[in-house]
């Protein structure tokens, strides 16, 4: 492997998060340490260094050119990341040192040091395992943080899912708590996506028997659900900051849905009625809206067909 290749290892095994798991973050590793293409990782040094300094240092040993107004993204999407994962530290000369101080300067973590000089030899895995015992890894930090924060909701079949936080997600469970059983309450949930993990909770079977292409998830709006009584489809996007189902994503829908033979009824959801009116210039006629602060109310963009045909609540 490549310096690069084996720092991207290094990073990976001593627990940084994904986002830190990347050529530059490679890079900065290799720059704080001072090791070249050429040098074996038992040379590693512990030596401190300026952002610029690493961005000299990158250009001169690997090539790769940075500008100078990236010195932020290094500091605050790799550097911060380093000093919470126990892989360096800032200002071990002064760290009452602001840190936007242009003599503001990092160094590797004596112990992480110690230990990252053992790659690639037989005592690596000992050293690293007994490293992570004592420091633990960022990455499960990062995620039982993040579980913390997740959004619990319980479907209709008695599953329950998390979604990631954020106010889109929000929206999402309380179209599945509000909306679903005030207006389709017989309804199973074939589709939720989720902004982080993009498709969160399908149902293979049901999207295949209503001939859905379940290969076409990113196509399909936020939330589908299905009335098997009324063979009724529920296409609902939840606009948080995206458009609503406005007539040109109506089109697109209907032909992603070519082979589905159900009638469908689309649904724009809103947070609140500030949102809503964002957005009303663009939601397709004979489309539903619903607003999730006022949840026993629907507002029809009238068309030749009325949602209370449907049935409500049946």
């Amino acid at each position: 492997m490549s310096k690069i290749d084996e720092g991207l290892e290094i990073l990976k095994q001593l627990g940084l998060p994904r986002a830190q798991r990347n050529e530059r973050s490679a890079l900065t590793l290799l720059a704080l340490m001072d090791v070249r293409e050429d040098t074996t990782w038992s040379e590693a040094k512990q030596r401190s260094i300026r952002i610029h300094d690493i961005l000299v240092f990158i250009q001169e040993h690997y090539g790769r050119q940075y500008a100078e107004n990236t010195r932020e993204t290094i500091r605050r999407q790799t550097l911060h990341q380093f000093e919470q994962g126990g892989v360096a530290v800032r200002n071990p000369d002064n760290p009452r040192r602001p840190t936007n101080s242009p003599k503001t300067v990092y160094a590797a973590e004596s112990d992480t040091l110690e230990v990252i000089r053992k790659f690639g030899t037989l005592e690596w895995d000992p050293a690293l395992k007994t490293w992570v015992s004592q420091k633990g890894k960022l990455i499960d930090r990062y995620e039982k943080r993040k579980k913390k924060h997740l959004i619990s909701v319980n479907l209709p079949s008695g599953n329950a899912i998390k979604l990631s936080p954020g106010k889109h997600n929000i929206l999402q469970a309380k179209i599945i708590e509000d909306f679903l059983p005030r207006f389709c309450p017989k309804a199973s949930v074939a589709y939720i996506g989720d902004t982080a993990r993009k498709l969160l909770s399908v149902d293979k079977a049901l999207l295949s028997n209503l001939r859905i292409p379940i290969t076409e998830h990113d196509k399909l709006p936020d939330v589908v659900l299905y009335n098997k009584t009324k063979k009724l489809l529920f296409l609902i996007e939840a606009v948080t900051a995206h458009g609503p189902l406005s007539a040109k994503r109506q089109i697109e829908l209907e032909k992603t849905l070519s082979e589905c033979k159900v009638n469908k009824v689309y649904v724009s959801s809103f947070p609140d009625f500030r949102e809503f009116k964002k957005h009303i210039d663009n939601i397709a006629w004979d489309t539903e809206v619903w607003i999730a602060d006022n949840p026993d109310h629907m507002i029809h963009f009238n068309g030749p067909k009325f949602f209370t045909v449907y049935g409500q609540g049946q």
